[in-house]
C-alpha cells in the first residue's frame, strides 16, 4: 500500500472555505498520501489556507486548475464523492467501505483521483460526468452531509483501514501456567467461602463456574502474582473480624 499512495489524487472543486481546504491538506498528509489538487478555489480562501498548521508541505505542492477534466486527465480511475440527496442518480453508487476496496485496487496500476464538491452545493451534474463511478459515506438520511475536511479524512482512513491495521502485544509477557491459575482460583474460592457467597446447596455447580471464568480471563503470570496478594490480605482481613 505505501508504494500505492502516489497514485492517488484529492481533488477538491470549488472550495471556498481555507479552514476546510487546510483540514483537507492535513488529512492527506496524516495518512501518508501527498497529491491534492484544487479546481477554482475562491483565491482568498486558497491563499489563506495555504499557511495552515501542520500542512504547509501539502499546500504548498498542491496543483491549481480550472476545470475538473484537466485536474483528473491523467487518472485512470476518478471516483466522485456525494450523498446524493434528491439527485437522480446517473452512476454506479457504492458505500465508502466497498468503493474503497475498489480504490485500493486501482491504485497499484495507475493514478485514481477522489473528487470532492464545494462544501454549499457539492459536485455539479457537469462535475459528475468526468467520473466513473460515486461513493458516499454512510451518514444518516436526515443529515447526509459532512464538512469538506471530515470527508475527504474518512476516505482516507478507509483506504489504509484494513492495509495497516496492527496490534501491538509485548512478547515479553509470560501467561499464568496452569498451577498459578489453580492457585488462584483456589484462593478466590476460600474468599467466597469466608465472605458468605457460595450457597452450600449448590457451591460445586458455582465453583466450576468460576472456574471456567477465570480459564477465560487468560492471565498472565504478573497479573495471577499480584491478585493472589491481593486475595490473601482480603481474606486475612476477614478472618481477623
Amino acid at each position: 500500500m505505501t508504494a500505492s499512495r502516489d497514485s492517488l489524487r484529492i481533488i477538491l472543486s470549488s472550495p471556498r472555505n481555507p479552514l476546510n481546504i487546510g483540514a483537507a491538506a492535513r488529512a492527506i498528509s496524516n495518512f501518508g498520501f501527498s497529491h491534492l489538487r484544487v479546481v477554482n478555489a475562491y483565491d482568498v480562501a486558497y491563499q489563506e489556507a495555504r499557511s495552515a498548521v501542520k500542512a504547509s508541505a501539502i499546500l504548498s505542492s498542491s496543483e491549481q486548475y480550472h476545470s475538473v477534466g484537466d485536474a483528473v486527465k491523467d487518472c485512470t480511475l476518478v471516483v466522485g464523492t456525494t450523498s446524493l440527496g434528491h439527485r437522480e442518480l446517473q452512476h454506479p453508487l457504492y458505500r465508502l467501505e466497498y468503493g474503497g476496496t475498489l480504490i485500493r485496487h486501482a491504485m497499484e496500476s495507475g493514478p485514481v483521483a477522489i473528487l470532492f464538491g464545494s462544501e454549499k452545493f457539492g459536485l455539479t451534474n457537469d462535475e459528475m460526468s468526468h467520473c466513473h463511478w460515486l461513493m458516499r459515506i454512510p451518514t444518516r438520511q436526515e443529515h447526509e452531509s459532512m464538512n469538506l475536511g471530515q470527508a475527504v479524512a474518512l476516505c482516507l482512513y478507509e483506504l489504509i483501514r484494513e492495509t495497516e491495521f496492527e496490534t501491538k502485544v509485548p512478547s515479553s509477557i509470560a501467561r499464568a501456567d496452569a498451577g498459578q491459575t489453580g492457585r488462584f482460583t483456589d484462593l478466590l474460592l476460600d474468599l467466597l467461602r469466608e465472605s458468605g457467597y457460595l450457597n452450600p446447596r449448590i457451591a460445586e455447580s458455582t465453583e466450576n463456574k468460576v472456574r471456567r471464568m477465570i480459564a477465560r480471563l487468560n492471565l498472565t503470570a504478573r497479573d495471577a502474582f499480584v491478585w493472589l496478594g491481593i486475595f490473601r490480605q482480603i481474606l486475612w482481613k476477614i478472618r481477623q473480624q
